[in-house]
């Protein structure tokens, strides 16, 4: 009997690495989704903590706090953002149910204004369209309506209070976490390896957030100002709804933008007074998505604009509102991670946007 031949290694070839990353990431989709009221506080709490050291080490570089423990001001800022999100909470909250109590007023308005647009355009056929008016409008509970659409803001109490506890334990431990990395994995070159990693993710997430954080506080100011001096009303609650949703990319501040413009048609019931409003609020969008946004956050998230709205679509639909919000944070960090390894590098040139062929593991 012949000795049996030793087995060949299997190669690990591209196509190879493509399957296990797909039976990977299927994996990875369905422990989102089954846990998502446990991850996503985690989550969202290490995403204010890379914002919250960003403003920590802006203030730790000012002469009169050198001398301040770095983990106090950022427990300082922390609570100070805390406070102002409970603010918001606060005004948000009220906010919504004043637009409920307005909303019967609001339908009326809505009803005149279709009726002068029949009459304008000589309607011949009145009794049809009172008919379609009695199946539409006359049934819609406006109210009920903007309860539903907008009462989850009114539940963020919860919440924030859950993402700051797991925050200020975080940031508590975040100097320690490097030494405890180095000693876990023992191994020298696995840890500066990983270090490199997480100081690459720390970099770039915080640089991003903290920008984007203040091109989102210059549109709110904006539009502000815009809904104040068009008399709408809210302003305020309309202006923190815009600068919130443009964290979700491409769309988020344009579905911001139609809510207090359909408001302003059912309050004013004039067209004309709508539509100026529109080119208003899109004036200023496109001026910060076209001219602020390229030149403050540049190239600190590499990614394609294809793979931005696919992960868009996808973390939205994992994790709803709060996935498209932290859709590209989170999806730079699974680039930058696939980026370290030989093995999936290639996954994160497919998912970069702009890959330099003599240092690809520098660009993506």
């Amino acid at each position: 009997m012949q000795p049996q031949q030793p087995r060949r290694a299997m190669k690990n070839t591209p196509l190879l690495n493509l399957v296990l990353s797909l039976l990977l990431t299927i994996s990875i989709t369905w422990i989102l989704v089954v846990g998502r009221a446990i991850l996503l506080p985690i989550v969202t709490a290490v995403i204010a903590v890379y914002v919250v050291t960003a403003i920590a080490n802006l203030l730790a570089s000012l002469p009169g706090l050198r001398r301040l423990p770095h983990v106090l001001i950022r427990v300082l800022v922390l609570l100070v953002c805390v406070l102002c999100v409970f603010a918001i909470t606060m005004v948000i909250d009220g906010t919504v149910r004043d637009i409920a109590a307005a909303a019967p007023t609001y339908q009326t308005n809505l009803i005149k204004l279709l009726d002068d647009v029949a009459r304008l355009f000589d309607v011949e056929a009145q009794r049809i369209w009172d008919e379609i008016e009695a199946f539409t409008l006359a049934r819609i509970d406006l109210q009920s309506l903007v309860l539903g659409v907008l009462g989850g803001f009114t539940s963020l109490g919860a919440t924030i209070f859950v993402v700051t506890i797991y925050a200020i334990f975080l940031i508590s431990e975040k100097d320690t976490l490097e030494r405890k990395i180095r000693v876990a994995l023992g191994d020298e070159r696995v840890s500066d390896k990983t270090m490199h990693l997480l100081h690459d993710i720390n970099r770039r997430i915080s640089e991003y957030l903290s920008i984007k954080t203040l091109i989102n506080i210059v549109l709110g100011v904006m539009s502000y100002a815009i809904l104040r001096l068009m008399g709408v009303d809210f302003a305020l609650f309309w202006a923190l709804t815009i600068a919130t949703l443009n964290y979700i990319p491409y769309v988020g501040s344009y579905i911001a933008v139609a809510l207090p413009v359909l408001l302003s048609l059912a309050q004013f019931a004039s067209i004309s007074y709508t539509i100026t409003l529109l080119a208003l609020l899109v004036t200023a969008q496109t001026f910060v998505g076209n001219y602020l946004e390229p030149r403050w956050i540049g190239r600190q998230v590499n990614l394609s604009p294809f793979v931005v709205l696919v992960a868009l679509a996808v973390w939205a639909a994992i994790w709803g509102v709060p996935g498209a919000i932290l859709s590209v944070p989170l999806t730079s960090v699974i680039t930058i991670v696939l980026g370290g390894f030989d093995q999936t590098r290639f996954l994160a040139v497919l998912l970069s946007n702009d890959v330099d062929e003599n240092d690809v593991e520098e660009d993506v």
